[in-house]
């Protein structure tokens, strides 16, 4: 295999930006290489089950009603609550025992709907930090963006150790110098940059922290604050969904920030798609050649285990 690692990894990983999952509506997914399905309960509380309906197999997230908080399958009526339990049979006299299917724990945070994936189908081991920026008005709303890519979640959080490519795959003006701290599911990286801008060149600094393989927050500093959320979330044993979440310190008036957030938005796009090509075509090595110069890429790798 290219990647001789567990596919799906421990962590929380999004699903769905939260204002695409609106009441009423079922949305079929697939992630952790399983079908699965997402809805809003009666009370508005987005749920993540199985798809496939325990009867005869039905998938619940195509052309099925999600009526009264309830998921309603499309082959047979029968009809199942947020927590997997098949509450009506329209037919029948009694429900069968097993009538259940599986149910994803869930967290809705930062406008982003995250599922928790064990290896050991354990529960939650820490959660998702909910972030002040997020409807705050001294800050931009956020804007969107997705990709899927044909790799593996290592490998993409391996970028934010792999300082050398910033400069020879990106152009970037320096070869920012990186340092890393690891405490638990927790992985904090710092570094200094240099921006170029109207005005010259500008110094910033970038504080990046990975919950896991499957959440980061990342903050700019220099031309202005900026924040970007990467969430990264196995599909299946290929492809993984990558989405990120951009808001930008207002500064100025209101085109000012849309201009700067557009440019920011567009400069990261830019670099992941740089990226991508690489990601999609390269090989994992348990040994790689480093040398001074790469950055904490043995450090990371430590972590990751």
């Amino acid at each position: 295999p290219r990647f001789p690692l567990p596919r799906y990894p421990t962590g929380w990983f999004q699903v769905a930006w939260s204002k695409d999952v609106l009441p009423g509506k079922a949305t079929a997914l697939k992630y952790f290489g399983k079908d699965l399905v997402l809805f809003r309960d009666a009370h508005g509380v987005a749920k993540v089950l199985d798809a496939h309906c325990p009867h005869m197999g039905a998938h619940l997230g195509i052309n099925s009603e999600v009526k009264d908080g309830l998921i309603v399958c499309p082959f047979h009526g029968w009809r199942f609550n947020g927590d997997g339990e098949c509450v009506d049979v329209p037919y029948a006299q009694r429900i069968p025992k097993r009538a259940t299917v599986e149910c994803w724990v869930v967290n809705e945070v930062n406008e982003a709907i995250m599922v928790w994936h064990d290896i050991d189908r354990g529960p939650p081991q820490w959660e998702v930090p909910a972030l002040s920026e997020f409807g705050h008005e001294d800050w931009s709303a956020a804007t969107h963006r997705q990709w899927r890519v044909r790799t593996h979640n290592q490998e993409m959080a391996e970028n934010m150790v792999d300082t050398a490519h910033f400069k020879y795959l990106h152009g970037t003006l320096n070869q920012p110098e990186a340092k890393v701290d690891a405490d638990g599911h927790i992985l904090k990286m710092t570094a200094k940059t240099v921006m170029s801008s109207p005005a010259g060149e500008v110094e910033g600094n970038i504080e990046a922290i990975a919950y896991g393989f499957g959440f980061s927050t990342n903050r700019f500093t220099g031309l202005v604050e900026t924040l970007l959320i990467g969430a990264v979330a196995p599909v299946d044993d290929d492809y993984c969904d990558v989405r990120f979440s951009f808001i930008v310190k207002k500064i100025g008036g209101r085109s000012i920030t849309d201009g700067v957030g557009q440019a920011f938005v567009a400069e990261i796009s830019r670099q992941l798609e740089q990226d991508a090509p690489v990601w999609e075509n390269k090989i994992y090595l348990e040994r790689p050649l480093i040398c001074d110069g790469d950055g904490p890429v043995g450090r990371f790798r430590v972590w990751c285990k």
